[in-house]
């Protein structure tokens, strides 16, 4: 018998030809992104998004941010079912590890199966998030004072969002108020702006956040406003648990976890932001 001749891997920066093939890979992982998210990470960092390949078919990528000089973001880290335990995942980090090299910090929201892979690879655990869905959102019963966010409100959140996110991310924050306005929400106090949110459509469920906030109530007064205009649909938020009362407010609306993340960074960490303050992030892919 003749042996088969082992496949030969390459790796190759995406291009806007490769996005079906990266939303096949999402669905097969029943992952939530659509083109448009594709469309950011091929515009916003094109020679930071890599695919695997074998017989011309892509079995496998990843994508990078860079947030300036603060710290570098890994995600959309995926490989086809059928190829998995080749060493294929394990190469396109390392290659995205590369990518990012000149940044002192390197951060990713890691599954428990990745953790241990990162791990390896010198990441370690900041802090846990946990997955909160409801399959139908139905009324809150309570009332809101958050406003709809308007164009001219955006300077001023991407200052209060820089500071307590850890690195300003005004393309990420305009793409995202760009792409669901009817997510979009803040508070004031005093003339200033005292938490926010935004949120995305997603192929198996809308995904509220980031939730950035001086205070629960605040919070939650926001997530009020985005769930009126999410009934009867499925909803998702990435949430923190440094609040428990928090956790227990949506889970009271009728969310329930569904998986966990863990965040883990490589380096100092020397812009951590104020995850206190942080209540909802903007998705493992993002941070």
């Amino acid at each position: 018998m003749i042996a088969k001749k082992p496949l030969m891997t390459e790796y190759r920066p995406m291009t806007q030809v490769d996005i079906e093939a990266g939303l096949a890979l999402c669905r097969a992982a029943k992952w939530n992104q659509l083109e448009r998210d594709w469309q950011f990470f091929l515009e916003h960092s094109l020679s930071g998004c890599l695919v695997a390949e074998e017989e011309n078919k892509v079995v496998g990528t990843v994508a990078t941010i860079s947030y300036q000089d603060n710290f570098g973001w890994i995600g959309m880290v995926l490989v086809d079912p059928a190829n998995r335990r080749q060493g294929i995942g394990i190469r396109l980090l390392n290659e995205a590890l590369n990518i990012l090299q000149d940044k002192e910090t390197i951060k990713l929201d890691a599954t428990p199966s990745g953790r241990e892979v990162y791990l390896k690879l010198g990441f370690k655990d900041e802090y846990r998030l946990g997955r909160m869905l409801s399959s139908r959102v139905s009324g809150t019963g309570e009332k809101t004072t958050a406003k709809a966010i308007q164009k001219e409100d955006l300077a001023e959140l991407i200052k209060f969002d820089k500071k307590i996110f850890g690195a300003e991310r005004k393309l990420l924050l305009e793409w995202m108020f760009t792409g669901a306005p009817e997510f979009a929400f803040i508070v004031k106090e005093y003339g200033e702006v005292a938490g926010y949110c935004l949120g995305r459509h997603g192929f198996n469920f809308n995904h509220i956040g980031p939730v950035v906030a001086k205070r629960s109530d605040i919070a939650r007064n926001l997530v009020v406003a985005a769930l009126q205009n999410s009934l009867g649909q499925a909803v998702i938020l990435d949430v923190f648990q440094h609040d428990r009362d928090w956790v227990l407010w949506l889970e009271s609306l009728g969310f329930t976890e569904q998986r966990d993340f863990m965040r883990m960074f490589r380096g100092p960490n020397r812009f951590p932001g104020i995850p206190k303050k942080q209540f909802a992030i903007l998705g493992p892919e993002f941070g």
